[in-house]
């Protein structure tokens, strides 16, 4: 598994709740096991106490996009930096059993983690996930969608660095919303030459 893919652990916290929207998905013990998505075994470690956990480490994850977003790398890193110290990881080799092409183990690279609680690992795999991706494709690459009210929090992996939104559902809405916007404008500009003609 390529060790940048956990920084999608950093995605799915963050973008559980839309503070400009006033939603919060993040509310039961169950909504915290389903950020784990495949994970069952780190899921059940889980409790109520995870919830508020939880939410304080979502806060620190969306300050790390809106450093990125706002073009503050080096505070990007530094509040990243202070994830990683305090949420340590440990790599290690893993074959699951699995064989490649000529009968020989499939060796890959895991995030282990040896947590005391379920916050403790989700936040050890999701910050080393997200320091991995920058290092990767620079601090840039984290954004905040900029469809308002959305901005949710996404990962440009495009090729030209292009990406302004976290979804094409938010693209679409904010192309309409511009192309409307500059129709009004169009028609006000033609109204206001007509009535100064006149």
């Amino acid at each position: 598994m390529e060790l940048a893919s956990y920084s999608d652990y950093a995605l799915r916290l963050v973008n559980s709740e839309e503070p400009a929207r006033g939603t919060d998905t993040l509310t039961s013990v169950d909504a915290v096991r389903a950020l784990f998505g495949a994970s069952t075994q780190a899921a059940r470690r889980a409790t109520e106490a995870d919830v508020t956990r939880f939410r304080s480490v979502r806060g620190r994850l969306r300050a790390v996009f809106e450093a990125a977003a706002e073009g503050d790398q080096q505070q990007a890193v530094h509040l990243l930096n202070a994830l990683l110290l305090e949420f340590p990881v440990s790599p290690q080799i893993s074959g699951h059993g699995e064989l490649d092409a000529e009968g020989r183990p499939d060796w890959h690279m895991h995030l282990a983690d040896h947590p005391s609680n379920a916050t403790s690992g989700y936040a050890a795999i999701a910050a080393m996930g997200l320091a991995f991706h920058l290092t990767e494709f620079g601090a840039d690459r984290l954004g905040l969608c900029e469809a308002s009210p959305c901005r949710n929090a996404y990962l440009d992996t495009s090729t030209n660095r292009s990406r302004r939104y976290c979804s094409d559902r938010c693209a679409t809405r904010a192309n309409v919303a511009a192309y409307r916007a500059r129709k009004r404008r169009e028609s006000d500009t033609s109204d206001r030459t007509g009535r100064t003609a006149e």
